[in-house]
């Protein structure tokens, strides 16, 4: 993103701003220049930052109205395809829907395995349970809807996916994502002994790496 007119910067309470734009790829370069700017200090006081699918809100600003008028003015860059750090997720492709994937997807049920892990994903945003982290990265032709039928219990663990997203489930909960796989430990994905108890944190990369190394 290079064009700063691409902003739709909004009024959200007395001390908020939300910013809404075209896609997820251009939120997380917004989303970026954001944490960069304010790791180098030149970002005026925000208590939060909190990325959706296509807003960032902006919470606890001291001058919404200050910060709204420089947000009009900035030059946001794409991020770097390496920029941010990498945690890789172990998994086994195992899950209840990977015959139905691999016939949206047009290959075979064992090919599943080797097609979604040799992406790279990346936390766009989080939300729907504590740890929950909403992962882009795959390609539009491998898009799934979500299951017709919901279920009322997904178990802790369980790789899903449904439209753009990959996700793993750190807790059991009702869901309608397509599952094809299992994290066999996923307790790491939210432990409140940590000073970050999320391990997804919105901008790192993801990677799944499958019970025999291969990614």
């Amino acid at each position: 993103m290079t064009d700063g007119r691409l902003l739709d910067v909004r009024p959200a309470g007395r001390h908020a701003l939300l910013i809404e734009l075209p896609d997820a790829e251009r939120t997380g370069d917004l989303l970026a220049e954001l944490l960069r700017r304010r790791a180098a200090g030149t970002l005026p006081p925000v208590e939060e930052i909190v990325p959706g699918a296509r807003t960032v809100l902006l919470d606890g600003v001291r001058d919404p109205e200050d910060l709204a008028r420089r947000l009009a003015d900035w030059d946001v860059p794409s991020r770097a395809a390496d920029d941010g750090g990498v945690v890789e997720i172990p998994v086994r492709y195992d899950g209840p829907d990977l015959a139905d994937v691999a016939a949206q997807w047009g290959i075979g049920a064992d090919e599943v395995a080797a097609r979604h892990s040799s992406h790279m994903y990346r936390v766009a945003f989080c939300g729907f349970a504590p740890g929950f982290g909403y992962l882009t990265g795959l390609p539009a032709e491998l898009h799934v809807p979500r299951r017709d039928t919901p279920r009322t219990r997904v178990p802790a663990g369980a790789l899903a996916l449904a439209g753009p997203y990959s996700a793993v489930y750190p807790r059991a909960t009702p869901g309608g994502w397509q599952l094809i796989g299992t994290m066999p430990d996923p307790a790491p994905l939210w432990d409140l002994t940590r000073d970050q108890p999320a391990l997804l944190t919105p901008g790192t990369r993801v990677r799944f790496v499958t019970e025999d190394g291969a990614a």
